[in-house]
């Protein structure tokens, strides 16, 4: 396992704030400890003086900003007409992602596909339950993908496992589980074969599927599309042809965090909840 930091400011109407993130990310967890494999907490100051604002728990915060920016990136880069969904990698992340999408698309089928089969298995289960829709464990990864408008990878994957072959022409691909330059999930052949979008360019030749398809000489940074927040502004176009193949290197920004931690901060003031301390006093709950 490891230890990611991530800090961002951000000026609002309401305020000016700072925030930092610890997350411990412990792939082992699950099975060694019976523990989630990322937990840590979000401190939120006052950019302004300092003044310390807030600690909250990160896992929560670090699953649904990661799935609300696979959400965004579905709505500029998916065909109109998606309806087929495959996640693979069936954990906590996996299920934020669902619920996200299922927001976004008019699913007409999901699949589930992990290298533990019992995972994909109790995940179909759990979210059929949940979203009121089948989804469907598979056991061969291109039964499911080969049939997908979109596809989300978010595992703790060393090694790449979604090639060319297991994709058709017109998917979207989110890959959300490099967040660390040892981890990969889409080839360099699939990458560059892709219309790429990545949440931060500097950030994604560093630690992204991006980065191993440039270090493998297959495309360079050139070949990059578009970031995110291009899209959103309206700056580039998102998806150009039915056929084209798109992909958004997820590696998670410390702005998602510093954002969703204000708004979870207002939402407590204004609903008078969680413990509050006063200087010199103990703490009190609201």
């Amino acid at each position: 396992g490891g230890f990611h930091a991530k800090g961002a400011r951000l000026r609002t109407r309401r305020g000016d704030y700072a925030a930092v993130k610890l997350n411990g990310n412990f792939p082992g967890n699950p099975q060694r400890n019976g523990l989630p494999t990322i937990q840590g907490a979000i401190i939120l100051s006052d950019a302004a003086n300092g003044c310390l604002l807030a600690v909250m728990d990160s896992i929560e915060v670090t699953l649904r900003r990661t799935a609300a920016a696979t959400a965004l990136a579905t709505h500029h880069l998916a065909r109109r007409d998606a309806a087929t969904l495959t996640i693979c990698g069936c954990g906590d992340q996996g299920r934020a992602q669902l619920a996200a999408l299922a927001d976004e698309l008019k699913l007409s089928h999901v699949f589930a596909w992990d290298i533990n089969p019992a995972a994909a298995k109790a995940f179909g289960e759990e979210m059929s339950a949940t979203l009121r829709f089948k989804i469907e464990p598979v056991d061969k990864l291109a039964d499911a993908t080969k049939r997908s408008d979109v596809i989300v990878t978010c595992t703790t994957a060393r090694a790449p496992f979604l090639d060319v072959g297991h994709v058709r022409a017109g998917t979207f691909i989110a890959a959300v589980g490099a967040d660390s330059h040892d981890k990969s999930e889409l080839t360099p052949q699939l990458m560059a074969r892709g219309r790429i979008v990545v949440d931060v360019l500097e950030q994604c030749l560093s630690i992204g599927d991006l980065h191993h398809a440039v270090e493998a000489g297959a495309m360079g940074a050139i070949d990059v599309h578009a970031a995110l927040a291009e899209l959103a502004a309206g700056q580039k176009q998102g998806r150009m042809t039915d056929d084209d193949i798109t992909i958004f290197d997820s590696t998670g920004t410390a702005i998602q965090d510093v954002a969703a931690a204000i708004r979870i901060y207002e939402r407590a003031k204004a609903r008078r909840t969680g413990l509050i301390r006063h200087f010199g006093e103990p703490p009190t709950r609201r």
